[in-house]
């Protein structure tokens, strides 16, 4: 495709901010999705990343279902903490674009993503490609990690694998942190299928960690075919609860106590396993202290703010929403029981309110069952669209809410910030509010109450 949609004098000037590159870049190419790697490759080249990451660091490329942010940001606080230099990319972001590109936990600056846009667009312009907003914004952290010289590179797929454009990078790990039904359009809409696709990260003699205890026979074919050593999670490693403050891991190799994280013990064991199978010197001290240390907002992200209790979850699937429930459940009933021990007087029992909202093209009628019928004590919805392209309606997510709750518990609004007021008005100090249904929910959510105009 040439580059006729836009015109050279739409082109941000080295002036501009970092929102108006945003934008321009989401108008540059006819669809926001545009898998395959032949249009981003020559660009890639043209910049000179996919050398650079070849030749001077060390890959991690994390796909999957469900879990991808919590696994790269395990696997990039150990290396950071082990004394790499270490460059994290993960998508979506929830407040700022920044939060997309890291290096050594920190958000790159506003100047640093500019100056990267600007030479990205002088090589697509010199390719004469048109590029997605994806491809372009990735291509700007790659080219960021090379320039910064960053010894480990932790890299998420954004969709799929074969053709995410992560997926010119050559990893050196490879981890699938799960299989199930999701993103359907672009996928397949079957394990098979969509375990082809993620494989596609893998190379020939490559290690792959793979972090379900079921695989699909598309991914043992892929591991076959490229002759990769696998570790699987339930039978090369495993792990266990031992209290609220300590865990055990366990492989072939070692077995380890470990300081309990706040991120899924699913997901770090899948990180962990992918540290200790790579050459990186690594040890436990720097385990330890990086499991004390990681956090990522809105993955079962607990806070208290304006006088109330809040939980932050991404979970957009049914598989997200197994992982919430079952970490859900426990902290419900310790938060029940702090607040029992506290002076009732005349206030009501505790309840759990759901601020909720979804994109279309999810399966909402499932998430909203699981939701609905795991005998939490949810006694009111706050509904309403969120400001994306491919947001649910508030009459959709209503109409299926309808189907497993009482009318009377859904309350629908016309923005999220209002919903995100309603909730802490109705609601009492002793009350738990989840915050759940996509990255997009949690983002506005947070900039509502980051606006402090609430109550």
């Amino acid at each position: 495709m040439s580059d006729s949609t836009v015109s050279n004098s739409n082109i941000p000037n080295e002036h501009s901010s970092l929102t108006e590159w945003l934008d321009y870049m989401q108008q540059i190419h006819v669809s926001a999705i545009d898998m395959g790697l032949s249009r981003v490759l020559p660009v890639a080249e043209a910049l000179g990343v996919v050398q650079s990451a070849k030749d001077d660091a060390y890959v991690y490329t994390v796909a999957g279902t469900n879990g991808k942010g919590s696994t790269t940001a395990v696997i990039a606080q150990m290396c950071q903490a082990a004394g790499y230099k270490t460059a994290l990319y993960q998508s979506p972001h929830l407040s700022v674009f920044n939060e997309r590109v890291r290096i050594n936990g920190e958000m790159v600056s506003d100047e640093t993503l500019i100056d990267a846009f600007n030479k990205v667009e002088a090589a697509r312009l010199q390719c004469a490609l048109t590029l997605s907003f994806f491809e372009m914004t990735t291509l700007a952290a790659l080219l960021i990690f090379a320039e910064a010289d960053c010894d480990v590179w932790v890299l998420e797929v954004g969709l799929g694998g074969r053709l995410d454009v992560v997926n010119i990078i050559d990893p050196d790990m490879a981890v699938i942190t799960n299989i199930a039904i999701d993103h359907v359009d672009w996928l397949g809409d079957n394990v098979e299928d969509i375990g082809r696709e993620k494989a596609g990260i893998l190379r020939d003699g490559i290690t792959l960690v793979y972090g379900d205890k079921t695989m699909p026979a598309s991914v043992q074919q892929a591991i076959a075919t490229h002759q990769a050593t696998c570790y699987q999670a339930g039978q090369d490693f495993n792990y266990r609860e031992v209290d609220t403050d300590v865990w055990q891991y366990s492989n072939a190799a070692v077995t380890m106590q470990l300081p309990r994280p706040t991120l899924s013990l699913t997901n770090t064991s899948n990180a962990l396993s992918a540290v200790l199978a790579s050459p990186l010197n690594i040890d436990k001290s720097a385990i330890e202290q990086a499991l004390q240390t990681v956090k990522l907002a809105g993955r079962f992200d607990y806070r208290e703010t304006h006088n109330r209790h809040w939980l932050f979850d991404v979970a957009h699937n049914e598989q997200g929403v197994e992982f919430l429930l079952a970490q859900l459940l426990p902290l419900w009933q310790q938060h029940l029981a702090t607040q029992n021990s506290c002076e009732q007087g005349t206030r009501k029992p505790a309840s759990i309110k759901m601020l909720f909202s979804m994109l279309g093209d999810k399966d909402i009628n499932k998430v909203v069952q699981r939701l609905a019928e795991a005998g939490l004590p949810i006694s009111d919805w706050f509904i309403a669209e969120i400001d994306y392209p491919r947001a649910a309606s508030t009459s959709q997510l209503q109409s299926i809410l309808a189907s497993y709750v009482d009318k009377a518990q859904i309350h629908a609004f016309e923005r999220l910030s209002e919903a995100t007021a309603a909730v802490i008005n109705d609601s009492q100090a002793q009350d738990l509010i989840v915050v759940c249904g996509s990255f997009h929910t949690i983002g506005e959510a947070l900039a509502a109450l980051a606006a402090d105009n609430l109550n």
